[in-house]
């Protein structure tokens, strides 16, 4: 078996988490939220909770609002024990957009429509 193919297999084996980038400040560092479902105990309503996972980034490739896929690995440091596998999906560059005029802004929201002369 080569060695490629021993890689694929471990890989495949591995545990991975789907999450959301949330910042990507640092260098070769981010952090993913990963949201989950859980069962009340007592009353069984499913309530919506979030893990903050420090992931290593070698390069730097993710950015914030990507959504990437993640493992877990050897201790990065105190804080990091997971690694980048790969993005998923990127996330749209921030659109500019032209707010249009400023009368709305000063009559705090709302537009006054324009006199006409007579």
């Amino acid at each position: 078996m080569s060695t490629a193919t021993q890689t694929a297999a471990v890989r495949s084996q591995l545990s991975t988490i789907i999450g959301e980038v949330t910042s990507a400040k640092t260098a070769k560092t981010i952090k993913v939220e990963v949201q989950y479902l859980t069962k009340h105990p007592k009353y069984g309503k499913y309530l919506k909770r979030s893990s903050v996972y420090h992931v290593h980034d070698e390069k730097s490739e993710a950015r914030e609002g990507d959504k990437v896929e993640i493992a877990e690995s050897r201790p990065f440091s105190r804080t990091k024990h997971h690694r980048l596998l790969r993005v998923i999906d990127k996330a749209p560059d921030k659109l500019t957009h032209d707010t249009g005029d400023d009368i709305t802004k000063a009559s705090g929201g709302k537009s006054e429509p324009a006199k006409q002369e007579v």
